[in-house]
């Protein structure tokens, strides 16, 4: 890796770990990149998973403050992040991409709706609802917290969407607290699948202490962002992200 590669990698740590701390799909932007300097794409995914942890610690850091009682919460979904990402990274070893990677669209896509319709979808639902709220999003959350962590420990682009989307929809709570529990259920994600890889997997550590160097930095830098952003202006930015991360994808 030439030096001019190198400073392009860690630039797109920062901006990975920015993207990730406020939304999501900051894979979308190392990926490519490490692809571009040559890495073969297995090892550019695993070499990506384990950079972008250090950046998930910072931007969960940075949300601290959001994620004060939620503890219950998070060892509830945690624990389903964990098994989730740990049979994703063992998918990956095992089955080929192009079948995992056809739905990724698709699964991004139904993401964005319910990030659009949360506000009406939970009005909706208070009108017509007959039991209490379950704060912890009950057995449908769990099961999709999961199935995003399968997803998320295979590839990883755009889980924050994805968690976003589930959590706006079954959790009731203001939009900053959800961030910052995406934060942490995509930290446990990407962590699981990183010790996996470690074991398992080709890594270029070049590539990955560079990237986990921006990451850091981007991690603080998107926390210090997305908390100052109203719920409407930091649903706008999901979608935003979501449809770019769609495009890219299927392109």
């Amino acid at each position: 890796m030439s030096p001019w590669e190198a400073v392009g990698v860690f630039a797109a740590g920062i901006g990975a770990g920015t993207i990730n701390t406020v939304v999501g799909s900051g894979t979308l932007i190392t990926f490519p990149v490490l692809l571009a300097v040559g890495l073969p794409p297995v090892t550019a995914n695993v070499s990506n998973t384990l950079g972008l942890v250090p950046g998930s610690v910072s931007g969960a850091l940075g949300y601290r403050e959001e994620l004060r009682g939620q503890r219950s919460r998070l060892l509830r979904l945690g624990t389903a992040s964990l098994l989730g990402g740990l049979l994703g990274a063992i998918l990956l070893m095992l089955l080929p991409a192009d079948a995992f990677k056809a739905i990724v669209p698709v699964l991004i896509g139904i993401a964005l709706v319910m990030v659009v319709l949360q506000p009406r979808l939970a009005k909706y639902l208070a009108a017509h609802r007959t039991e209490p709220v379950r704060a912890e999003g009950g057995v449908a959350l769990l099961l999709g917290v999961f199935a995003t962590g399968v997803y998320g420990g295979y590839f990883g682009a755009a889980q924050g969407v994805l968690l976003l989307g589930l959590m706006g929809l079954l959790l009731d709570d203001g939009l900053q607290r959800i961030n910052a529990t995406k934060n942490v259920l995509a930290l446990v994600v990407n962590g699981v699948a990183a010790v996996f890889f470690l074991f398992a997997a080709h890594i270029d550590w070049t590539a990955a202490l560079l990237i986990a160097a921006g990451a850091i930095i981007g991690g603080q830098l998107g926390s210090r962002v997305g908390r100052r952003l109203p719920p409407t202006a930091l649903r706008a930015l999901i979608v935003a992200v979501g449809i770019v991360a769609m495009v890219k994808l299927l392109v």
